[in-house]
């Protein structure tokens, strides 16, 4: 008999969900350079992210959200609230800031340009669009699903955020005028292949 994911997550949490979520946050990164250049996607890059993910970020959320229930159990309005606040204030930044320094293992001789640069204007983005996503995972979610959950909701931010890494400044501005300006990408694509 073949098992549902949903059964497997109950049986196998930890490596279910951290498999997941490694997996979706990796799947931005490639999802982020298809859109930004498709003739070429940089493997590597992907590599890393995915390597970020699964040793950090899949492990550390699966641990957290644990923490998080065994503290602050049920889910009425206040302990949601306090659910909230904590992770938004202690795992968000975190969390970002371990991304960023993914740049350490591309060689760069400042691994923590890109956060000096970047962190607080994607920790404010990242204001905008976790605390809803979280609201729904610690009102919707069972606990055992609540790291794949976060995958889901990685993958969208997993994509923003190596558009930051790569050619944004961390703001939902640059990275929605990016993508509403699909002509100009054409353009300076083919006035590049010109050349």
């Amino acid at each position: 008999m073949r098992k549902s994911l949903f059964q497997k997550a109950k049986v196998f949490p930890w490596i279910t969900n951290v498999t997941l979520y490694g997996c979706l946050f990796a799947g931005g990164d490639l999802a982020h350079q298809c859109l930004a250049h498709s003739d070429h996607i940089d493997w590597r890059h992907t590599r890393n992210v995915a390597i970020v993910a699964l040793t950090f970020h899949g492990n550390f959320n699966y641990f957290w959200l644990r923490a998080l229930e065994r503290r602050f159990p049920g889910r009425s309005l206040g302990m949601v609230l306090r659910k909230l606040v904590l992770d938004q204030s202690f795992a968000s930044p975190l969390a970002t800031s371990v991304f960023y320094t993914v740049s350490f293992m591309e060689g760069k001789e400042d691994i923590f340009q890109d956060w000096r640069e970047k962190f607080f204007n994607t920790y404010k983005t990242g204001l905008m669009y976790w605390p809803f996503m979280q609201f729904l995972n610690f009102v919707l979610m069972p606990l055992y699903l609540r790291t794949a959950f976060m995958g889901c909701s990685a993958f969208l931010w997993a994509t923003f955020l190596c558009f930051s890494r790569q050619n944004g400044d961390g703001t939902a501005a640059v990275a929605l005028a990016w993508m509403m300006a699909p002509k100009k990408r054409l353009l300076a694509r083919k006035t590049k292949e010109e050349k």
